[in-house]
């Protein structure tokens, strides 16, 4: 027994839904116009239910088997549903019956998209664009396909074209800074952003990404200034107060970056970042207890903190409680055992407690991740110098000169090795070296070996370089 109930295109979507839930329990057959059918489906997409959609969806087909609209949702579910060959033979059904529908050209594009069969979903946005009233949205995603190619150049073409066309965009302004940043080309970013806003002097995503260009460029007295702006037209946009504290704290202003990392908790929840980002300004503000409650904030919001558990640490070290930070720069160590910092820190406790040979093996790791460390070399070569390894502190050096050919305070301090080995024409021939790198820094050779002062050969050499 079949019982028809038609609905136009005004009736209650809810009582749609209803009738159509009726029908499935009494097992029966109604008839839905293909409105009432769309808001069935787009009901049990809302609630998340793709299995009951596809079931309204093989109804709505039966009744209405030349409607490509409910092919295309389809296609939709089933690709939602990691059902890719089927959707795509809904797709190609869809073809058949309304090739004009851009929609079919841009689901296919997404699908191939998925798939990293880029040039074939480059392809169907191309169909598409012909074909849809507007294609802000679909040039958008040619810069995404580009993207994933790793082509950030068509990627700018893309998001630049799509931002003609829909200024509002906020993502496509996003993108387009993530583009710029991965090129590296951040005076072309500034230079967009500025023509942009000339255009839209309100748009607090363009000031946003004029002050991250500035700020990658260390302009940051602009960045402040830009972030002000987007600050100004949405007073509650966290992420430009962060990045604006970021900025202060460049110019070493770290009461103000508090003052500012602070009021991103009237607009979004307290995170560990912004603990931890406070409590490093406290740190340098030499302010301990604040620093360390801060920290202490962080890793209880994020045990995996690496940074907060270090500056803990750092808190402790300054008050000359080693042995208290060597846990807790462990503790950091063990979520990053790379970070070099962390090493040297480590390095630096032991050496403080007296504990040498884990010193000297703590050195060794900062070097390995960092070789490029001048300070670290330095420091290492004198644990050894002072536990009488004149020849490997030497040598330790010559490793550090290997790496950092151009650092004039390892030429001196092999000055001074060499003098106290003994193997003075070399000890001159670096000193040679040394002032011809950097002839002002030659006071870092007295400041390390005194005596040397009063070696006529040395001054003789230094007098030649210094007018």
């Amino acid at each position: 027994m079949e019982e028809e109930f038609e609905f136009g295109f005004n009736d209650d979507a809810q009582h749609s839904v209803e009738r159509y839930e009726e029908m499935i329990r009494n097992q029966d057959q109604y008839f839905f116009d293909a409105q009432a059918f769309e808001y069935i489906i787009d009901n049990y997409i809302e609630k998340n239910d793709p299995i009951k959609a596809l079931q309204v969806i093989e109804y709505a087909v039966n009744q209405h088997p030349y409607a490509a609209i409910f092919l295309i949702k389809q296609a939709q579910l089933l690709f939602f549903t990691n059902q890719i060959e089927r959707a795509f033979n809904a797709l190609e059904k869809a073809e058949m019956f309304e090739a004009s529908e851009a929609e079919i050209y841009i689901l296919r594009g997404n699908i191939y998209q998925s798939l990293d069969r880029y040039e074939e979903a480059l392809e169907n946005f191309e169909k598409a664009l012909h074909l849809a009233e507007t294609t802000d949205e679909i040039l958008l995603q040619m810069a995404y396909v580009y993207q994933n190619m790793h082509d950030y150049e068509n990627a700018i073409v893309y998001i630049k074209r799509s931002l003609e066309q829909n200024m509002e965009n906020k993502d496509g302004l996003y993108e387009l800074a993530f583009c710029y940043d991965i090129l590296d080309k951040q005076e072309e970013s500034i230079k967009f952003y500025q023509e942009y806003i000339d255009n839209d002097p309100y748009s607090y995503a363009a000031w946003y990404n004029l002050a991250n260009s500035y700020h990658k460029l260390d302009f940051f007295e602009k960045a402040i200034d830009a972030y002000d702006y987007a600050i100004l037209i949405k007073e509650n946009f966290a992420s430009a107060y962060y990045n604006k504290g970021n900025a202060l704290v460049q110019l070493e202003k770290y009461t103000e970056a508090i003052a500012v990392y602070k009021q991103t908790f009237e607009y979004e929840p307290p995170n560990s970042e912004t603990y931890c980002a406070i409590g490093e300004c406290y740190e340098k503000l030499e302010e301990m207890d604040e620093a360390r409650s801060y920290y202490k904030k962080s890793v209880k919001m994020d045990s995996k903190m690496a940074d907060a558990w270090f500056g803990i640490g750092v808190t402790l070290n300054f008050e000359e409680r080693f042995f208290e930070s060597l846990h807790f720069y462990k503790k950091a160590l063990e979520l990053e055992e790379d970070n070099p910092d962390f090493w040297f820190a480590i390095a630096d406790a032991y050496y403080k407690l007296g504990q040498i040979d884990e010193s000297v093996f703590a050195y060794s790791k900062v070097l390995e991740y960092n070789p490029l460390d001048v300070e670290a070399w330095l420091d290492f070569s004198t644990v050894l110098y002072e536990q009488d390894k004149l020849l490997e502190a030497s040598e330790t050096i010559a490793e550090a000169i290997k790496n950092n050919p151009d650092a004039a305070e390892l030429y001196y301090r092999m000055v001074a090795y060499l003098f106290a080995l003994g193997q003075t024409n070399e000890a001159l021939a670096y000193l040679e070296t040394a002032l011809v790198t950097d002839p002002d820094k030659h006071y870092i050779l007295f400041e390390y070996l005194p005596q040397l002062q009063n070696n006529t050969l040395i001054i003789d050499v230094i007098n030649k370089y210094i007018k």
